[in-house]
């Protein structure tokens, strides 16, 4: 076992790392040991890309919860799993692939990553998803790695990004442990504005016409754009599918309104989009309260003084109800 560990060493430059018992992990150009040994000469790729390394520094206080978005095939799986097995090969006594690595002191690594079910036990991939997430929560301690990759997406919008936004509040508040979260939920990267030990990270791309080019390089920050139309036109989806999705999108984002200013989420199938007014929803923003909508439907100027009356009166039950 140490023979070949050290010829693996030898063979793919890889560095000694250094393991101590402080909560830093820091790696300077690290790579996947599996991933990069598919260079451009390998018939088992279908690119000619050659593996990109990449920087990573967690530590259990001013860095401790890493919240890393960017677009869908951009990287952010690879990068966060070859933290995890940096931090394996460290120690378990082996040298690591990495320019230089500092590993503080692993108990365990958690992982929530895949979709799968298991139907034969009455799982669905969501309730997998759920029973591996209430699993960390249970257990990591602040010695722990956690890397996650997508939490929520096996059910709607609103409840999968609630449940992404409580457990990422959950692992920083109490368990403290150091996390990698690679998610599409552009709005949690608003949670480094609320906790200090969350930082924003994205996978760079850069846009030619209509294409999109892989950067591979992690920089700091968030981003709100996940590029999914790009990643299905590049799997040969049609194209007549993938124009009809821009534009559903585009009516998506700008929450456009029709003439009864109701929001228009699927244009008309023909003809051109006429130009409406933008009306921008917050995400967490309440619904218009039922008497306030009342108010607004009343013809002040078509009521009776006795309809008067009996609209207040609807108004005031309506009042008693809520409370």
């Amino acid at each position: 076992m140490l023979c070949a560990l050290a010829q693996v060493a030898q063979e793919n430059n890889y560095c000694r790392p250094e393991v101590t018992e402080t909560m830093a992990i820091k790696i300077m150009e690290g790579r996947h040991p599996v991933l990069e040994q598919f260079t451009d000469s390998s018939a088992l790729l279908t690119t000619s890309e050659k593996f990109v390394s990449n920087d990573v520094f967690i530590d259990g206080e001013e860095n401790r919860v890493l919240i890393i978005t960017g677009p869908n095939m951009a990287g952010k799986s690879t990068y966060i799993r070859q933290v995890a097995l940096i931090i394996l090969m460290a120690q378990m006594g082996s040298f690591v692939p990495a320019k230089e690595a500092t590993i503080g002191v692993v108990d365990r690594i958690f992982t929530r990553v895949g979709a799968s079910d298991e139907l034969t036990r009455g799982a669905s991939t969501f309730m997998v998803e759920m029973n591996e997430t209430a699993n960390i929560l249970n257990n990591a301690t602040p010695r722990s790695l956690i890397i996650l990759d997508e939490i929520g997406r096996g059910t709607s919008t609103f409840d999968g990004l609630s449940i992404a936004w409580a457990v990422t509040e959950y692992i920083y508040d109490r368990l403290a442990s150091r996390t990698l979260f690679a998610t599409h939920y552009h709005e949690l990267t608003e949670l480094s504005l609320l906790l200090p030990g969350v930082k924003n990270y994205h996978i760079a791309v850069k846009e030619w016409g209509e294409k999109i080019i892989f950067v591979r390089k992690i920089i700091a920050g968030g981003t709100d754009k996940s590029y999914g139309i790009h990643v299905a036109r590049l799997a040969g989806i049609p194209k007549e599918v993938v124009e009809r999705a821009k534009v559903i999108l585009n009516n998506l984002e700008e929450q456009t309104l029709d003439e009864k200013n109701q929001p228009r989420f699927a244009p008309p199938r023909t003809g051109q989009i006429t130009a409406v007014d933008p009306f921008q929803l917050n995400l967490f923003a309440q619904l218009p309260h039922p008497i306030t909508k009342a108010l607004k439907e009343i013809n002040v100027n078509g009521l009776t003084p006795i309809q008067a009356l009996e609209k207040l009166q609807e108004l005031k039950e309506l009042l008693e109800k809520e409370k």
